[in-house]
C-alpha cells in the first residue's frame, strides 16, 4: 500500500487520474461505465462497436486502448484525465506511469464470466476453441496477475466491485464508488441504470 503522502505527491506530479474501468470480458465493465455517465462523469468513447443483443445498453468502448500493448507513444492517454476509459485487465500492465489512474475492478464469478461468453460466441456462429474449465484458469491467472500489479504500483488506486452486488444493492454500491472517487456523483441516477434483468447467467450459490 501507498501513503496518502506519495499519493498526493504524485497528483501534483501527474495531475487529475484517469478513471478505468477494468475486468475480464462479460465481467459488468459496460454497465459500469453507464453508472458513471449517469452519475455526471465524462466518457471516454468512440461509439464504434454498436449495442446488440449481448449488451442491449452499449459498449462504452474506445478501439484505441486495444492498442495499447503494441503502441511505444502512449501520450494521448494523458487527454484523458478526468474522464472514464474502459480498458480490459489484460492490458493494465501497459498503462504507463506518467499518469495517475483510480480503477474500478469489476469482478465476477467465473463460471458466470465464461457462460455470458459462451452464449456470446453462440450468438456470433464464432467456435469455442477452448474447454470451461480451461478458460475458467485462463481468467482466474489474469486476475491474479492484475491483483498483483494493483497492489504493487504507485500508480494505480484501486476499487473492488462486484456484479452481483451492484445487482443486488445498487445504491449502495455507487455510494462505495463515489466514495472512493472522491467525486459527488448523482447516487440515484446510479442506481436507477442498473438493470437486474440484464443479469441472465447466475452461477448456483456455493
Amino acid at each position: 500500500m501507498f501513503s496518502n503522502m506519495q499519493r498526493l505527491y504524485r497528483r501534483i506530479r501527474h495531475g487529475e487520474p484517469i478513471i478505468v474501468v477494468s475486468g475480464l470480458p462479460r465481467s459488468g465493465t459496460s454497465m459500469a461505465m453507464k453508472m458513471l455517465e449517469a452519475g455526471g462523469l465524462p466518457l471516454a468513447t468512440d461509439g464504434i462497436r454498436q449495442a446488440d443483443e449481448d449488451n442491449p445498453k452499449g459498449y462504452y468502448e474506445l478501439e484505441r486502448v486495444k492498442d495499447l500493448a503494441q503502441e511505444d507513444d502512449k501520450s494521448w492517454l494523458a487527454g484523458n484525465r478526468g474522464r472514464v476509459v474502459k480498458i480490459i485487465t489484460y492490458l493494465l500492465r501497459h498503462l504507463p506511469t506518467d499518469n495517475n489512474y483510480k480503477i474500478l475492478l469489476m469482478r465476477r464469478e467465473l463460471e458466470e464470466v465464461v457462460a455470458s461468453q459462451n452464449k456470446m460466441l453462440d450468438r456470433r456462429g464464432e467456435p469455442q476453441h477452448t474447454e470451461d474449465d480451461r478458460m475458467q484458469g485462463l481468467f482466474k491467472d489474469d486476475l491474479w496477475r492484475a491483483n498483483y500489479l494493483l497492489k504493487n504500483a504507485p500508480h494505480l488506486d484501486a476499487l473492488e466491485v462486484h456484479y452481483r452486488e451492484v445487482i443486488e444493492h445498487p445504491l449502495e454500491e455507487a455510494r462505495r464508488i463515489s466514495q472512493f472517487l472522491g467525486r459527488d456523483l448523482d447516487l440515484e441516477s446510479m442506481a436507477s441504470v442498473v438493470d437486474p434483468e440484464l443479469y441472465r447467467n447466475r452461477a448456483q450459490p456455493s
